[in-house]
């Protein structure tokens, strides 16, 4: 990369997260240096989201926030003009400003990585015992109810549902999953997978009901029970809503930037303004790779694109394409759950082990190239799988590759 050493230059990055986190070590690293803005909606200095539902939420009630960086190592050791705990309202690409509070903030080039927000139920943001689980306070909130004998209802059999339920169980909980899709994880991992997974989790104790729809959540001051669309009624002390997440754009409805479920970026993450890039959950760019415009909510992918998109930003005469594969793990107590690329597939084959034990490799085939690959505890696999889907790899050559007889499910 030719570092651009303009001292006139000013990079806002928008969004403390682990993707705006990334931005500005990059270019730092990469020797610009201007002037670098770092604005936050929390009053948090950046921290590490994955641990919030396990291990973070297993510790002790004094336990140290999953911090990146020391304030000191921010200011001084980055260099960082660190704005926490104010949210950007506005962004004017003509005038070349965010707005913060009362102040517009300049810019030469920006980053825009406020990620995405919670899902929540409608009439239960009232309720006391009724959380999501997207930020630190989240965390700290939910861990002071989790308790024995609790009785957790855990409302979406995604990823963070399903990390919440292991580690709720492994503290003494009573937990109970709700999925309103026939197959929990049917999005992530396609329905076969889902149903493998989802077998995991019924195993480990925990009370699994797909198909199932919330009515409303109950209770007077605070969350007592929950009445589902078949009219069951399903006691609880705590229920934690896990239904997904909604790309944080409402601060730029008026900034003329296309949006479509994120911010439309192409393959560079340039939005369609000068100087304007995106990363992260709020990115929806078209990835070379995949030959297909996707949007990611992946640790990986928002650290990944928040690097790539600022070093393109302060020098984008050397601007990189963002091909990343898509990659994402999830860890159920003891067990590691991981993906790779995408699971749209025509076949879907159990490569290693089986789909009922507790170790196994499954690849994803579409047309001739080997387009996907989850493990159940097969950690090294699926690194290599990563590496050959990006390298365009063939089913056979992906095939030949693990070394093992497959066993086909069409």
């Amino acid at each position: 990369m030719h570092s651009r050493t303009d001292h006139d230059g000013r990079l806002v990055v928008v969004g403390a997260s682990v993707a705006g986190l990334r931005a500005v070590e990059a270019v730092r690293q990469a020797g610009f240096d201007g002037t670098v803005t770092l604005i936050g909606a929390e009053p948090h200095l950046p921290y590490n989201r994955p641990p919030l539902s396990k291990e973070f939420l297993r510790a002790d009630v004094d336990a140290k926030a999953p911090y990146f960086h020391s304030e000191d190592s921010l200011r001084s050791g980055l260099g960082v003009d660190l704005r926490l705990g104010m949210p950007a309202t506005a962004l004017c690409v003509n005038s070349r400003t965010i707005t913060v509070g009362e102040e517009e903030i300049p810019y030469t080039a920006t980053v825009l990585a406020t990620g995405a927000s919670a899902r929540t139920l409608p009439g239960s943001s009232q309720l006391r015992g009724v959380h999501t689980l997207r930020t630190l306070d989240d965390a700290r909130d939910i861990r002071a109810a989790l308790v024995p004998g609790v009785r957790l209802v855990v409302v979406g059999a995604g990823f963070v549902g399903a990390e919440v339920a292991f580690t709720a169980r492994a503290m003494g909980a009573d937990v109970t999953v709700l999925e309103v899709a026939q197959t929990p994880l049917v999005r992530a991992v396609g329905e076969e997978m889902g149903a493998a997974l989802g077998g995991l989790l019924s195993r480990s104790g925990i009370t699994l009901r797909c198909g199932t729809a919330v009515e409303t959540i109950e209770g007077i001051g605070r969350v007592e029970s929950v009445r589902l669309a078949d009219g069951s009624i399903l006691p609880a002390d705590l229920v934690v809503v896990g239904i997904g997440a909604a790309p944080a754009t409402g601060w730029l409805t008026a900034s003329g930037l296309e949006l479509d479920d994120g911010v439309v970026c192409d393959r560079y993450l340039r939005t369609g303004a000068p100087g304007v890039y995106a990363a992260g959950d709020l990115a929806r760019w078209f990835n070379p790779v995949l030959d297909r415009t996707v949007r990611l909510e992946h640790w990986t992918t928002a650290a990944e694109q928040g690097a790539l998109a600022a070093r393109n930003a302060v020098d984008p005469a050397a601007a990189k394409q963002c091909s990343t594969v898509p990659y994402f793990w999830s860890d159920w107590g003891e067990h590691r759950i991981q993906f790779v690329g995408l699971p749209h597939a025509d076949e879907v084959s159990v490569v290693v082990g089986d789909a009922d034990s507790e170790g196994f490799l499954a690849l994803y085939r579409r047309d001739e190239r080997v387009i996907g690959a989850l493990g159940l505890n097969q950690r090294r696999a699926i690194m290599r799988l990563r590496t050959a889907i990006a390298g365009r790899a063939t089913w056979a050559e992906a095939c030949a590759d693990v070394r093992e007889p497959v066993r086909a499910r069409r």
